[in-house]
């Protein structure tokens, strides 16, 4: 199909379907630099999903929409809030998924939670259906860094702030085994909630085909756990029987537009709601990336971004989106600040959390007037650590000669040739111990809690969405849509006439472009280098590298 055909099937009158393949994987984050932007131009995005759909279930057009629910390892969080998507869409129009097997014998409980959110499901005659749960595993390294010599010191704030327990522990705490349950129950019981009600099955049921997966296709029809056996080509020619139309009606969602939609766009002087992202680990300056990953969210600017929100008097609200598992103290207070300020000016801010926004994420949403997030997203970890790797038997071992010289009495403290002195340890506590008293009275205070009640959920403990709403730590369980719909509630204004504009996203050429001042969101492009590749690195060994505001872990369903 060529740029004419696409033009002519999206502006035409003709009859569209629309497709939904998750097996060519969605891009949940705009591009940071310009070769990311190369690489996935043509990747499907949740943004534009986000739009597409939401616009399509009023276009008389559109008949339905058929989903490849193939494994995409797409995170949880997303596949929960693009189920939602194509829930929504189908109060109005028709919906069907297919997948030629949720896993195979593992690693299908995210595949099938997406498809049971369509009317109908089919499965391939060979495939199954491997709901078995979720599984969460800890690696402690401390017995890997005895052997080669390092020694772990870490102070945290408080039990349930075990990310140093991954150097420092040689066994898994009773606060992390008991916060680690809680995380992977509260997680599938979600799942198993949304299953049940879109089935029209009990939560017995549902539990059931849980611990007795993997299931045949023949097993998994009589339970009410699909509708149809068949494979893709049989599946599409019932469909599109049924539906009244032919396979030149089939159009990718991320291609979809509307005439009268793209005349909105470009009608001018219309209100705004601003997004503005937050994704990596929070760092003071700048930030960076690399194609390996290791994201990094500098505080300056996200500042710049809500100063830029905050200056547009067509921007009635901001969005801040948020994927982070924290980072530094200091730079996560930075935005929070910035935060104020916007709300002191009268523009209200909705935190939309994505996959996780916990610990110093958690900072950054914790003053937004509401904060929405996923179920299945990890957020809270209001707590601190911080401490050093002690590599003076190392260096002996290597037969390696270090001398130090410290110019001050605390000058050495974090230097790693020696450990921690009495008055080492003393400096660091008082830290922690500040650190830990202004995180719990901020988040309190903005989250209008008694500081007793804010402390029984604090302590370093991580949460699910849907758990951190019954605690007052979230507002609402939801997508971007959501936070969308809530923003312009606040703001006054009908959520459909809002226009959503993207601040510090200025296109591939404006990305080289250098900043004429520090009120300029221009020059934002940041190129792959050696350390954020050595940080990714950290990252997938679960080392961080990013601050005293961070969580251990981050867990992903296939």
């Amino acid at each position: 199909m060529g740029i004419s055909d696409i033009v002519s099937r999206v502006t035409g009158d003709k009859p569209i379907v629309l497709e939904l393949d998750m097996a060519r994987g969605v891009l949940t984050a705009r591009p940071t630099n310009p070769l990311q932007a190369i690489q996935l131009i043509n990747s499907p995005s949740l943004s534009a999903l986000r739009e597409h759909l939401r616009v399509a279930a009023d276009d008389d057009r559109v008949v339905g929409l058929i989903v490849h629910a193939a494994a995409s390892g797409t995170a949880l969080a997303h596949v929960e809030e693009i189920a939602g998507l194509v829930e929504e869409f189908g109060t109005r129009k028709k919906t069907m998924a297919w997948a030629e097997s949720f896993g195979e014998l593992m690693q299908g409980l995210g595949s099938y939670h997406l498809a049971t959110a369509a009317q109908e499901i089919w499965l391939q005659p060979t495939g199954m259906l491997c709901v078995e749960g979720i599984e969460l595993s800890m690696t402690l390294l401390k017995g890997l860094l005895d052997k080669v010599g390092v020694e772990p010191q870490f102070g945290q704030r408080h039990e349930y702030k075990t990310a140093a327990n991954t150097y420092a522990a040689d066994h898994v705490t009773e606060p992390q085994r008991e916060m680690t349950t809680r995380l992977g129950q509260s997680i599938v019981d979600s799942i198993v909630s949304d299953i049940a009600r879109r089935r029209r099955l009990t939560t017995v049921q549902v539990w059931e085909a849980v611990n007795a997966a993997p299931i045949d296709p023949e097993r998994a029809l009589e339970l009410g756990l699909i509708d149809h056996i068949g494979y893709r080509d049989q599946a599409y020619s019932t469909v599109l029987q049924d539906w009244g139309v032919d396979t030149e009606a089939l159009l990718f969602a991320h291609r979809y537009s509307n005439k009268a939609e793209l005349a909105r766009k470009f009608r001018p002087r219309q209100p705004k709601v601003a997004v503005v992202q937050l994704r990596g680990a929070i760092v003071t300056g700048r930030g960076g990336s690399s194609l390996g990953g290791g994201q990094q969210a500098g505080a300056d600017v996200v500042d710049e971004q809500l100063r830029a929100a905050g200056r547009d008097d067509d921007v009635k609200a901001v969005v801040l989106t948020i994927d982070s598992p924290g980072g530094s103290a200091v730079a996560s207070d930075f935005i929070r600040r910035s935060v104020l300020r916007l709300r002191e000016a009268g523009k209200p801010v909705v935190a939309h959390m994505e996959t996780v926004a916990a610990s110093g994420g958690y900072y950054a949403a914790m003053p937004c007037n509401e904060i929405v997030a996923q179920a299945s997203t990890l957020t809270g970890s209001i707590g601190v650590l911080g401490g050093k790797m002690v590599t003076a038997d190392l260096y002996d071992r290597l037969g390696l000669i270090r001398e130090t010289v410290a110019i001050g009495a605390a000058a050495g403290t974090f230097s790693s040739a020696h450990g921690f002195t009495d008055s080492d340890w003393e400096r660091l506590n008082r830290f922690l111990d500040r650190v830990y008293r202004d995180f719990t009275t901020f988040a309190a205070h903005d989250r209008d809690m008694p500081l007793e009640d804010l402390e029984r959920v604090a302590r370093g403990r991580v949460w699910t969405g849907a758990d951190a709403l019954g605690r007052g730590l979230i507002d609402h369980i939801g997508g971007r849509n959501l936070a969308v719909e809530r923003a312009c509630v606040l703001a006054g204004l009908p959520a459909r006439r809002a226009k959503l504009t993207h601040i510090g996203d200025p296109g591939f050429v404006a990305l080289l472009k250098p900043a004429t001042s520090s009120e300029s969101t221009a020059g934002g492009a940041n190129l792959p280098g050696v350390e954020s590749t050595l940080v990714s690195l950290a990252a997938r060994l679960g080392i961080s590298t990013t601050g005293v505001l961070t969580m251990p872990w981050r867990i992903s369903l296939g």
